[in-house]
């Protein structure tokens, strides 16, 4: 059955994204996966990571500055210490946060579960105001409420003072990361709901932008266009929309810049948002005003690679059995697989982009990882063209069911799509499919037909004919 999506108010006539259920079920996950594991706590800086355990958030401007962090016990529930008034928001607005027995109140969740506090702003507060001294004490102080007092606690990311001021509160730091990714792997119905719609909203996206792309377009204004797309839409953050025409396509810079798109580039775009904390990397080729005979083939070679990979993805199936039908580095221009990582590639999308599992040569021959019902990934396949500077670039999001998968990417990709004016030349409609160079469109422009002389060429001593009406009433 196909994966529903639904309109993103709440009603009370249909049984939409369950957000409630959301929380609880991620929270049981992350605590089922803590208790399988050697750890006694996760301490977390990491926004998504957060997020996911505690259900907060305060906007993306403060996701590199690792001035939040989270714990969750064993045994126990969460303890989010946040930034100023963002503290006294989850107090009031944040009810799961109340651990204490009554009904839920501000005065019960600042007690328990939403706490103020913060780390050291990246090394930007004073090393002597002791920030890092401060977080590890309140650390510490959870640990001992829940008799956790010299067990090992797993950190996702950390700054080198908090990490020494753990252990100097004798607190074992250990990798906790692997426990988060764990947990956050397989995907439960309300987020696969959440990662759908936010596929949908980018094909919106790609609609305005096919309608939108001509020559004479830049690259950033490009990124405006499908911009202000997502956020009247309601995306919550737009991460990134990399806008890449030209020759810029090979190899692939993996940033946009102001470039002017002319007749006949290519053009790739992967455009990264969130919806409600969930992301979306999807790409999308196109060629502009026509495409070259090159252009098509590469963009036919890149699908079939992405065609061979879906076909194959069900449960049992492993990382190493997909990436085995990609072609090696060497195959398209690169050294080694490193130089050629991400390419063609493969990454699990949620709360972040590029959570488990990984799909590369890099490394899933050698450690393969089994696909399960329930995983939410994205393939992205790349080729270069045979003129040395075209390329195409494809990406599907897939979703694993119990005999396979479904593509939750739905703007069209299965052939390369021509954007900008038709033009008409005056023998008709003038072909999409063509060289940029005009010259190179016919036989005598390539030459393949060089043109032959005049009849009379070489003859210069025979003196002109007179035109046909030459003396007929001329004189006056």
């Amino acid at each position: 059955m196909a994966i529903h999506t639904y309109g993103a108010n709440a009603v009370d006539w249909e049984q939409r994204i369950d957000l409630p259920r959301l929380r609880a079920e991620r929270l049981a996950r992350l605590t089922a996966k803590l208790e399988a594991s050697s750890l006694g706590a996760l301490l977390s800086f990491d926004f998504g990571n957060i997020r996911y355990m505690t259900a907060t958030h305060i906007g993306t401007w403060g996701m590199d500055k690792l001035v939040r962090f989270a714990l969750l016990p064993r045994g126990g529930k969460p303890v989010v210490w946040d930034f100023g008034s963002a503290a006294r928001h989850h107090q009031i607005y944040n009810p799961w946060l109340d651990h204490t027995d009554g009904p839920p109140t501000p005065e019960g969740a600042r007690a328990t579960g939403a706490r103020a506090g913060i780390s050291t702003l990246r090394g930007a507060l004073h090393p002597d105001a002791g920030m890092a001294g401060q977080v590890a004490a309140q650390v510490a102080g959870v640990l001992r409420e829940y008799g956790l007092a010299g067990e090992p606690v797993g950190v996702d990311v950390a700054e080198i003072p908090v990490l020494a001021a753990l252990r100097a509160e004798g607190i074992e730091v250990a990798d906790g990361q692997q426990v988060f990714l764990e947990a956050r792997r397989i995907k439960t119905a309300d987020e696969i709901a959440l990662l759908t719609h936010a596929c949908s909203m980018v094909d919106a996206a790609y609609q305005q932008l096919y309608e939108f792309l001509r020559p004479g377009v830049r690259e950033n204004e490009c990124v405006g266009v499908v911009s202000k797309v997502l956020y009247d839409l309601g995306s919550e953050y737009v991460e990134g929309v990399n806008a890449i025409s030209g020759e810029r396509c090979s190899p692939h810079p993996h940033v946009y810049s102001d470039r002017l798109i002319r007749p006949g580039d290519p053009a790739f775009f992967d455009i990264l948002h969130s919806y409600n904390g969930y992301r979306t990397c999807y790409y999308r080729t196109f060629a502009v005003g026509s495409a070259s005979r090159a252009q098509r083939d590469a963009y036919t070679r890149c699908r079939d690679y992405m065609d061979r990979a879906i076909a194959m993805v069900k449960p049992g199936v492993t990382t190493g059995d997909i990436v085995s039908l990609w072609p090696r580095a060497q195959e398209f221009g690169f050294p080694d697989e490193m130089a050629a990582f991400a390419l063609q590639y493969g990454h699990g999308v949620g709360l972040s982009i590029w959570e488990k599992p990984i799909f590369s040569r890099l490394v899933s021959l050698d450690h393969p990882e089994p696909l399960e019902e329930g995983m939410v990934f994205a393939l992205e396949t790349y080729w270069p063209a045979s003129d040395g500077w075209s390329a195409a670039r494809i990406e599907e999001e897939c979703v694993v069911t119990a005999d396979g998968c479904e593509v939750i990417t739905k703007f069209p990709a299965e052939e390369l799509l021509v954007a900008g004016r038709k033009y008409w030349t005056a023998g008709g409609e003038l072909n999409t499919l063509r060289e940029s160079q005009s010259n190179l469109n016919t036989a005598a422009g390539r030459g393949d037909d060089p043109p032959k002389p005049p009849a009379d060429a070489g003859r210069g001593d025979d003196p002109p004919k007179p035109p046909a009406s030459a003396g007929r009433g001329g004189a006056s």
